[in-house]
């Protein structure tokens, strides 16, 4: 049995860092809401309660009954959570004078305290709350301060209990991932032993547990996580499993066939469906961003379907689905940080049932996997890509000729990053074609053509993400070879914005 790390979400906007973290430490956990603790679960070894948005003192704030783990398992409050732990034994927690966010150092800590072993005196950590811990109770020992928050981090004396008032999970806390090693290996003794090659052997065997000899499909998008899923499957099933691909005519360029030919390369059984007909007409004069979104996710299911029923005796539909897809779609705030089309979305004409065998992965784990499965760098390596492709990178009405001009300069700005070796130090990248005309000069001809956006991002996971502070010499080449070799284009611009406030996507 999988040993495992409980993190209790209470609506945190990092409660996923902590599980990548602790993932990252080759540990399994889970991230399960607040109020759903999986008692008379053998495999748990620790407990992590998480930030929240809510102060411990107000009436709507989000309670757990610590009766149910205190004593049985070690745990470890971060933020919110050191602050219920302390609140609900006694401890006073009380505004803070001012908002306490961003960097500070602990100007003293108990380096012999077992959470604090390896961490360096003064070492820098991440702040970010509104209410402080003003006093704890009688059996509780403070082990690190700041020079504003006294109470920065504490123990429990007669129990396995820690508390830390700052965040371990960010990149930004120096010897965070130290702490939260103490905390997993040394305190709660997990072996580290959850790698790719143990989740494959583990996977696999589910899945023929799960599966026997039904059939199953699956449907690609040449993404990273469908790609993996189905090599995967494919390594469960072999020949009962059947892939489609449907082009929607807004792919990169020369896409459809060079995926169609990775596939069957791996040895996968794909249909490949070239439905751009259909989607370029009930796209025609369609502006709105999020009515192009429905039509081509409609229209997908639509296809999809047609050819799902063609296969007999399918009993399964399969899914690229990874773990922050399933978090995020369960915000325990109540509110759905975004609406995943592969979450919950098995057309119910379908009457099948659905498999996610990458439902417990973040992104990292899913391209891991990947390597171990054996499969090709790149499509590990692949950028993330929208659902509906390049029809939310044309801003406007689509039409089968803007589609060839981004198509055009994409293929440029992409196969630009890869030749100058900078395809790797980017999250995501791509072309946005602008609804604007710009008057411009070729040869001796004035020009009155369009205008397009460079856009490349650095981030770790998509919640946030910075641009790319890509070499002028090289958008130089770009933006040179853009209007020059594609029709219809005369001006390229960058596009420097970071999320938030701004998001990757233009649409």
């Amino acid at each position: 049995m999988q040993e495992k790390i409980i993190i209790l979400d209470f609506g945190s906007q990092t409660t996923q860092l902590i599980g990548r973290r602790v993932r990252e430490l080759d540990t399994y956990c889970e991230i399960v809401p607040y109020n759903k603790f999986p008692k008379e679960d053998p495999s748990v070894k620790g407990v992590i309660l998480s930030g929240s948005p809510f102060s411990v003192y107000d009436d709507a704030a989000f309670k757990v009954n610590m009766e149910e783990i205190w004593g049985k398992y070690p745990i470890l409050g971060i933020c919110y959570g050191a602050q219920f732990i302390s609140y609900v034994n006694g401890g006073k927690v009380e505004p803070a004078g001012t908002r306490e966010y961003g960097r500070a150092h602990l100007a003293s800590l108990d380096s012999g305290n077992i959470l604090f072993k390896g961490v360096r005196n003064n070492s820098q950590v991440w702040m970010s709350h509104g209410d402080t811990i003003t006093a704890i109770p009688d059996n509780f020992k403070i082990i690190a301060s700041t020079d504003k928050v006294a109470i920065a981090a504490y123990e429990v004396t007669d129990a396995k209990v820690w508390g830390v008032q700052f965040h371990p999970e960010v990149f930004h806390t120096e010897d965070g991932t130290q702490i939260l090693k103490n905390f997993v290996v040394d305190v709660c003794g997990c072996k580290q032993d959850w790698s790719p090659a143990s989740f494959i052997e583990s996977t696999v065997a589910e899945l023929k547990a799960q599966l026997g000899d039904d059939k199953v499909v699956l449907g690609l998008s040449g993404g990273v996580d469908s790609s993996v899923a189905a090599v995967l499957l494919h390594k469960a099933i072999g020949s009962n499993l059947t892939c489609i691909f449907v082009d929607h005519g807004m792919l990169r360029k020369n896409e459809y066939a060079n995926v169609l030919n990775d596939y069957k390369c791996l040895g996968l059984n794909v249909i490949g469906v070239d439905a751009s007909e259909k989607f370029f007409s009930e796209l025609a004069g369609v502006s709105e961003p999020e009515a192009k979104r429905k039509i081509i996710g409609k229209g997908f299911i639509d296809v999809f379907d047609v050819e799902a029923h063609k296969i007999k005796d399918v009993k399964w539909l399969a899914q690229g689905t990874i773990y922050p897809d399933c978090i995020e779609s369960l915000s325990i705030t109540g509110t759905v940080i975004k609406s995943h089309h592969n979450v919950g979305g098995l057309p119910e004409k379908m009457n099948l049932k659905l498999c996610e065998p990458l439902r417990l992965l973040f992104k990292d784990e899913v391209r891991r996997v990947g390597r171990e499965l054996g499969m090709p760098e790149h499509l590990i390596k692949r950028h993330p890509f929208p659902g509906p492709g390049l029809a939310v990178r044309i801003l406007g009405d689509i039409t089968p000729e803007k589609v060839r001009i981004l198509q055009d300069a994409d293929d440029i700005f992409i196969q630009g990053l890869r030749d100058w070796d900078l395809y790797d130090q980017v999250w995501q990248a791509g072309v946005i074609l602008l609804p604007v005309q710009s008057v411009g000069v070729m040869g001796d001809e004035r020009t009155y053509e369009r205008a397009v956006a460079l856009r490349a991002v650095t981030s770790t996971d998509a919640m946030t993400a910075d641009w790319a502070h890509l070499p002028y010499e090289f958008l130089g080449k770009v933006s040179n070879d853009i209007i020059n070799k594609v029709k219809g284009v005369n001006r390229v611009t960058y596009d420097i914005s970071s999320k938030p406030p701004a998001t990757i996507e233009w649409e």
